[in-house]
């Protein structure tokens, strides 16, 4: 029996008993009193206890049966990107009145985040979205919690392996198209000797960028690991530029990688042209300036907000699922529109 029926079984019982006694006390004592009238006003008052117990216990049932969502990504921290991702789930989750958790391990380490998937794993949620960087080091944990009835949806990255880990769909952008339309633009505005700068290098969407790059760009991948340490980045992006000095184009494959390849491109005073990847107020500043000639945005606040809207409506709906992964970019900025989406950077994009 549901604590909502025994609370109504409760009130009308004392009802009951109680309208008997008080009839049975207005014939001991001498003075007729109406029996009708006295059994309404009883009647009346629990009723209204009967109500207001229906609803306390109505408002307990829906409290304890909000959904929860968890997201898990790949960042250490740094990356200004990242924010903009955990804004958007936790939008969509008050959206429609849902408990969402944000994990990320500091260190970046591929089998810390696999641990952290299987403990959200553990706790139940009605939902796990997660970015997927490198299917083989976190394919199983997120196939495990799959295969154990959670709805899984992966963002950012991992299009390719999203299907394969049994996840239900993916929520990203196309990396190796992005850096395709990266590598043809620079090469139309005048590159011919490219460099790609690769902060994650373990990060497969990271890759897919770089090569996409050269497949629009033309010529041999030439790509270096520069770690997300800014000091490093600069080091090593000076270091190449200054051991090729034939090198006319560099790509950053995140935002706080381009600031930090713009100020190594000054301290070196090479004459390169300059693409961006994803936005930052930073960044924007770069490309009004002239330092660089674009950034692609793949609007990352979709990454957050869409998965936790579809995962809502998969639970409430009968498995309801678009018919396709949902692409969220990509798409260019620069001097044309940098000043209408210059106040999102950071913010919403």
């Amino acid at each position: 029996m549901s604590e909502i029926a025994v609370g109504v079984n409760t009130a009308l019982l004392g009802k009951t008993s109680m309208s008997k006694a008080h009839h049975h006390s207005l014939n001991c004592g001498g003075i007729r009193a109406n029996p009708a009238s006295s059994a309404k006003t009883l009647w009346e008052e629990n009723m209204k206890k009967l109500l207001a117990t229906v609803a306390a216990l109505a408002t307990m049932s829906t409290m304890a049966m909000a959904e929860r969502y968890v997201m898990i990504t790949h960042t250490q921290g740094t990356d200004p990107f990242w924010p903009v991702v955990e804004k958007g789930g936790r939008d969509a989750a008050a959206a429609i009145g849902a408990d969402f958790e944000y994990n990320f391990d500091p260190s970046g380490d591929m089998s810390g985040m696999a641990k952290l998937i299987e403990a959200a794993a553990a706790s139940n949620p009605d939902g796990i979205i997660v970015s997927l960087p490198d299917a083989d080091a976190l394919g199983g944990a997120i196939k495990a919690a799959a295969d154990a009835g959670i709805p899984v949806i992966t963002m950012n990255s991992g299009l390719e392996s999203s299907a394969a880990v049994g996840a239900l769909m993916h929520v990203g952008q196309p990396e190796r198209l992005a850096g395709e339309k990266a590598g043809a633009r620079a090469k139309a505005e005048g590159v011919t000797n490219g460099l790609c700068l690769n902060q994650e290098a373990f990060n497969t969407a990271l890759v897919d960028r770089c090569e996409g790059y050269f497949a629009g760009l033309g010529g041999d991948l030439n790509m270096i690991d520069v770690s997300n340490d800014v000091t490093q980045i600069e080091t090593r992006t000076a270091a190449a530029l200054s051991a090729d000095p034939s090198i006319d184009g560099v790509l950053a494959v995140g935002p706080h990688v381009c600031a930090a390849a713009n100020k190594a491109i000054k301290d070196v005073g090479a004459d390169v042209h300059l693409g961006c990847f994803d936005l930052s107020p930073e960044v924007m500043d770069m490309i009004k300036a002239g330092d660089a000639s674009f950034t692609i945005d793949q609007q990352q606040r979709l990454q957050g907000y869409m998965p936790v809207i579809v995962l809502h409506l998969y639970n409430t709906n009968a498995g309801m699922l678009p018919g396709a992964n949902i692409p969220s970019g990509p798409g260019f900025v620069d001097k044309s529109n940098a000043d209408s989406v210059a106040s999102q950077a950071g913010v919403n994009r």
